[in-house]
């Protein structure tokens, strides 16, 4: 009996101190996971900045539950074995204790509950955009679109290993064209597809949304450093489901713009470029 009670509190505190690790992880990865990476990026929104501070109020509510039940669990052994206590008590109700041990997670859980809804209700309710691009999901590369700014449209299809800038990114994650938004701009991002379901999602901006055929999904993101972002489609969608990265790079304004002046030229007319990148996708399919 005392070797399974051992075993089990073995279990409890293992599972106790992982959680510990994973919460203390904030300070990896900044554009990117690091290798055995176990935690959150770092924020790179202030949406994912919300994220982050709710799940670390939930890790002191868990670590707080965790310890509370373990001492009584720990107590419950010692007192009332059979060696210690020989006589058991014959109590079968104890209204008081009752009332406690179902209020208390009541409370518990709405106060849980508070700063979720406040979280939910800012990453739904997108603010005046100063920017919109459209984002289209295929098997196995993104399109991307840029309604606000005239006619620029381009595919991103992954880089496979040779080709130029292969190396410039983390494995399976560099893609031949990223997206470039302005840092500091709130950018809204509507997301569809054109034949299976796909997920838009870049972890460093807590950003996840569906792309589903038929339907304009929408989400936002408002960037406050700096960089080259990386994300990965998050929705099984075939064969090559590992292989459709997304690239989002942020720029000063003035980089931006920029970049916007040469994007119409080079995307001006896109049809025979958007035909030779689907071809460079169906390539890597093969």
């Amino acid at each position: 009996m005392f070797r399974k009670t051992y075993i089990m509190l073995a279990t409890m505190l293992a599972t106790f101190m992982s959680s510990v690790f994973v919460a203390q992880a904030a300070e990896d990865g900044l554009y990117s996971a690091k290798p055995g990476q176990m935690g959150f990026m770092q924020p790179a929104t202030p949406i994912m900045e919300d994220i982050v501070s709710f799940h670390d109020l939930l890790m002191i509510i868990i670590t707080a539950i965790t310890l509370f039940v373990t001492i009584i669990l720990i107590y419950i052994f010692i007192k009332f074995n059979a060696k210690a206590n020989p006589v058991a008590s014959k109590t079968t109700h104890n209204t008081l204790l009752e009332i406690i041990w179902t209020t208390v997670p009541v409370l518990i859980l709405v106060l849980i509950s508070i700063p979720s809804f406040r979280l939910l209700y800012a990453e739904d309710v997108i603010p005046e955009a100063d920017l919109t691009i459209k984002a289209t999901g295929n098997q196995w590369y993104w399109s991307y679109e840029y309604p606000d700014d005239g006619d620029i449209a381009f595919d991103a299809n992954i880089l496979s290993e040779g080709q130029p800038g292969y190396n410039d990114h983390p494995r399976l994650l560099g893609t031949d064209q990223p997206i470039v938004v302005p840092v500091n701009k709130v950018v809204r991002v509507q997301v569809t597809a054109n034949d299976v379901i796909h997920a838009w999602a870049v972890p460093a901006f807590g950003v996840k949304i569906d792309a589903v055929p038929g339907v304009l999904n929408e989400t936002w993101f408002k960037a406050t450093k700096t960089g080259m972002y990386y994300g990965q489609c998050s929705e099984l969608c075939g064969i090559n489901h590992g292989f459709m990265p997304i690239n989002v790079k942020v720029v000063s304004q003035g980089e931006y713009d920029a970049w916007l002046e040469e994007a119409k030229e080079k995307f001006a007319s896109n049809d025979a470029p958007r035909l030779q990148q689907f071809a460079s996708a169906q390539k890597i399919t093969e």
